[in-house]
């Protein structure tokens, strides 16, 4: 049995079909089909069923999947343990979610240059549901993601609870006011981030709990699209202070409601088997430091 076996076994089961899967690993489908045929050969029991262009796990494969990826994660934590010296440079690859990775990797990475120049940092932008999937299978050491996160394999730990604020135009009526409501919002329309967004299935959750649902009049990619579009006025939105710049247009302003404070918590994730290298060590002293975090204004 060799390790590209069980890597193909886990690329197959992913993506239900043997040429995605074989498109994934760079290799033929005809020779991916029989290293998984050689496998089960091997194992003198059935992996998958070929059901047209699917492939799903048999009863046999579910279990031998979990043990494949764990020997897999053995075996990636045993190369970087060997490799982790003092005289070796640490490579290490982290995720943030979109709301979170232009405020703090640039700074953590330029940081990183100054107090551990032997550290190389790789550094991905993703969606909450792709960074936990990342971390599961080895590709990413940690990643900063906003709750909820449910899986009994990461260890989660708090990085702060950030205040959400209310990002609205310099000439909206709400600047006027004394005192604003969250019922206030309801007849309000929103600009938002896209439907992965853990950003946004928060707002959702937030107006739900006010008994409203959003009127979303615009989805962007990114924040600084979102801000732009409410400075010119085209509608609000719920924002993390950490978005909050000097830089910001000068026709965008954030405010603060008044019945209720909502927050977000940002958390640490890593895995739970995996092993803690010195570079790991080293990035998540300064992302604990919150130094490079930004303060309440």
């Amino acid at each position: 049995m060799e390790l590209y076996q069980l890597r193909s076994l886990i690329a197959v089961a992913e993506a239900a079909n043997f040429t995605r899967a074989a498109g994934r690993l760079h290799i033929t489908q005809p020779a991916l089909s029989q290293q998984i045929i050689n496998l089960e050969t091997e194992l003198g029991h059935k992996l998958l069923h070929r059901l047209g262009r699917r492939a799903v796990l048999t009863d046999s494969g579910r279990v031998f999947l979990e043990r494949a990826r764990r020997i897999l994660l053995e075996a990636d934590n045993a190369v970087k343990e060997i490799r982790d010296n003092p005289a070796a440079e640490g490579r290490i690859t982290v995720g943030a979610i979109p709301s979170v990775a232009p405020y703090i990797l640039p700074a953590l990475i330029a940081q990183a240059r100054l107090d551990y120049p032997h550290l190389q940092i790789q550094a991905r932008e993703d969606f909450r549901t792709d960074l936990v999937q990342g971390v599961l299978e080895g590709s990413l050491d940690l990643a900063v993601v906003a709750t909820p996160v449910q899986a009994p394999a990461l260890a989660i730990e708090t990085l702060m609870r950030e205040p959400l604020l209310l990002a609205v135009s310099t000439t909206h009526q709400f600047v006027k006011r004394r005192s604003i409501k969250a019922a206030d919002l309801a007849e309000e329309t929103f600009v938002m981030l896209g439907s992965s967004s853990s950003l946004t299935e928060q707002v959702r959750q937030f107006c739900g709990d006010h008994q409203f649902e959003p009127r979303i009049g615009y989805r962007c990619a990114q924040l600084a699209t979102v801000k732009s579009l409410v400075a010119l006025g085209a509608g609000i939105a719920i924002l993390p202070r950490i978005a909050r710049s000097s830089k910001d247009d000068g026709n965008l302003t954030y405010l603060q409601l008044d019945d209720t404070k909502p927050e977000r918590e940002l958390v640490i994730i890593r895995h739970l088997q995996s092993y803690q290298s010195r570079g790991v060590t080293q990035f998540l002293h300064m992302l604990r430091a919150g130094a490079l975090l930004p303060v309440a204004h």
